[in-house]
């Protein structure tokens, strides 16, 4: 008797609750987004798809969208020129009126709640940004395949994919359910962040230990390789990723407990490699027959994603927006940090080759920063912002991005070379390995609704400098000039402290700043000319033909190179050119190759002190094992 009250309240109690999760379910049903995509006619690289909206705003058209941008991605682009045969149908099946208010979007009139939306669409270039269809695979960028009603992003969605053959197998992040067909996103942003191959796959997985949680890290593979590649492959996979959590000191959290690599490496395939959430895309026509270490560079770039970019978030791109093009200024951070430490990764684990090797690639994108024109204008926060005019964004009309671009990649890159061996030889036990896990920590780690808590802005990222570093001062003065301004670090001194020279590749030979191709027996200038250079300076241009040369006609690039052998840099000479049918002459002056390259001080048979071996093994040694 003493317990009747309890049991009854406790009754009542689970009878509400129950109660409450069967209506949770039924509000849930009536709002959840349901995607069926088919391919009856994937020879022609065509999709079918319906998509029934059951719960569209009331009271006024529903907005049917397609993307204009992809995440990782931050150009627009126009997918919305491969969609087509749309066709709107109400809850009884009757035909719904359709309006087009801009080319991006379809607006459906008349409807009571319920819709049903099916169209076409064609995609014949699958890589991380655009969908590939054919009889062998489906390789879907989600923004480039799916139309989405706009007001109802937070939505639950469903996508059931039609396998056209019972061999077909699908690699996605998406949630799977019991239907292996069938698979779950809590929400749109995370929909168009999961792109989804289907075809004759093989897996490969194994177990991660982080966070007190066992994650399963799987490889999808869509090539025509042995089992001994893919085998092969998934060792080295295993390396990279085993490397990268030794820099973050954790794995993500990965939200349904597995991270995906989605590997199509088939001759019709697009060169790319995407980042997301909970997997990358990794698209190359280069087969791992033979050779599974060629498309390893990737997989080790996107991999570095999962913290940085996918979860270390700047503000800016928080919440992506699909409507347009993505501007933001940390790119140099989020891209050009992955840059350098895609490379890096790739030597502690062992497959970076020597010294030298790394040395060379090192002195690639050193050349590339320097002696860009555009680096003189704008540093790497304004050069990431102008990713919406380079990033893959369609262009008809000619530019001057040779002059006015310099990759947010390498610019980043290379700011990230020079604040790692300046936190090396001036801050005691620092290193850009600490101040990733110091913003990792901040604003990075914590996530909600599958989004950081916390995304960062670059006074976030000068804070958290000033922090590991205990200098305020110095923070400020490296972002000053080594990001909102256009300086170059004296990369020059940073590396003779790990045993390398920054030096001119061809000292004392002439460097041309004219790129020439031989047409109808003429000499023609293929590109613009080099703001730095003295074709520019001579007033040469993109179209101009060179008639002569100190003197001498030139109608082959042999010419050309004949009168350059005789001279050399500071001498002045004539040049006679054509543009655009006018005649002209002026004087060259010629300048020096500002070519430069790394090398190991072994190889030009300098001294190499046991500091400077130090300071390299701590930097580009394994960190497995706590070496």
């Amino acid at each position: 008797m003493t317990h009747s009250r309890p049991t009854r309240f406790f009754f009542g109690l689970h009878a509400q609750v129950l109660i409450f999760l069967l209506l949770s379910a039924a509000v849930a049903a009536q709002s959840k987004i349901e995607y069926e995509i088919s391919f009856p006619n994937a020879a022609h690289h065509e999709a079918e798809i319906v998509v029934t909206i059951n719960n569209a705003p009331a009271n006024k058209p529903l907005e049917m969208r397609m993307s204009r941008s992809s995440p990782g991605r931050y150009a627009a682009h126009e997918f919305a020129r491969n969609v087509y045969n749309v066709r709107a149908t109400d809850d009884k099946g009757v035909s719904l009126n359709i309006t087009r208010p801009n080319a991006h979007q379809w607006n459906i009139n008349g409807h009571r709640g319920k819709v049903r939306v099916s169209y076409t669409l064609f995609g014949d270039l699958g890589s991380g940004t655009y969908t590939g269809i054919d009889n062998t695979m489906a390789h879907l960028s989600i923004p480039a395949t799916f139309l989405w009603p706009r007001g109802m992003d937070a939505a639950p969605i469903q996508v059931h994919f039609r396998l056209p053959e019972a061999k077909w197998k699908i690699a996605t992040q998406l949630v799977p359910t019991s239907n292996p067909e069938v698979f779950t996103a809590p929400h749109l942003q995370y929909l168009m962040d999961s792109p989804t191959m289907l075809g004759e796959l093989r897996f490969r997985e194994w177990p991660v230990q982080s966070n007190g949680k066992t994650y399963t890290i799987r490889l999808a593979i869509n090539d025509r390789c042995s089992d001994k590649d893919v085998d092969d492959f998934a060792e080295m996979v295993k390396k990279i990723v085993a490397e990268q959590i030794a820099v973050f000191g954790e794995a993500p959290d990965f939200d349904f407990g597995t991270y995906t690599f989605i590997s199509n490496y088939v001759p019709q395939i697009g060169g790319d490699g995407m980042e997301h959430r909970n997997s990358t895309s990794l698209t190359s026509s280069r087969s791992l027959r033979g050779g599974p270490r060629a498309n390893l560079g990737t997989v080790s770039h996107e991999f570095f994603h999962a913290w940085n970019v996918e979860r270390l978030r700047p503000r800016s791109l928080e919440p992506f927006n699909f409507e347009d093009a993505n501007v933001s200024g940390e790119l140099w951070l989020a891209e050009g940090f992955t840059q350098y430490y895609g490379n890096l990764i790739m030597k502690r684990a062992g497959f970076g080759g020597d010294d030298a090797n790394f040395a060379r690639g090192l002195g690639f994108t050193l050349n590339a920063v320097i002696n860009t024109p555009g680096r003189r204008l704008h540093g790497p926060f304004d050069m990431s912002q102008r990713a919406v005019f380079e990033d893959g964004g369609v262009t008809s009309a000619p530019n001057n991005s040779q002059n006015l671009h310099l990759s947010y990649y390498t610019f980043g890159s290379a700011v990230a070379l020079g604040l790692d061996l300046t936190l090396r030889t001036r801050f005691p036990g620092k290193t850009l390995d600490s101040y990733m896990r110091e913003l990792w920590q901040s604003y990075g780690k914590h996530q909600k609704n599958y989004a950081p808590t916390r995304p960062y802005t670059i006074a976030d990222l000068r804070t958290s400098l000033a922090k590991l570093t205990g200098d305020a001062a110095f923070a400020k003065e490296f972002f000053a000039r080594y990001i909102e301004g256009h300086e170059v670090m004296d990369y020059e001194s940073l590396l003779a402290k790990a045993g390398f020279q920054l030096r001119k590749v061809r000292p004392g030979k002439i460097w041309l700043d004219a790129v020439v191709r031989e047409q109808g027996g003429a000499l023609m200038v293929a590109a613009p000319t080099n703001w730095l250079g003295a074709m520019y300076k001579a007033g040469v241009d993109r179209g101009d033909k060179i008639l002569s040369l100190d003197g001498h006609a030139v109608t082959m690039a042999a010419d050309l190179q004949a009168v350059l052998e005789r001279h050399k840099p500071g001498d002045t000479v004539a040049i006679e050119f054509e543009q655009r049918g006018v005649k002209k002459s002026a004087q060259v002056t010629f300048l020096e190759d500002p070519q430069l390259e790394v090398v190991p001080f072994e190889k030009l048979n300098q001294e190499v002190t046991e500091e400077m071996k130090k300071l390299r093994a701590q930097w580009l040694n394994s960190l497995i094992g706590g070496q």
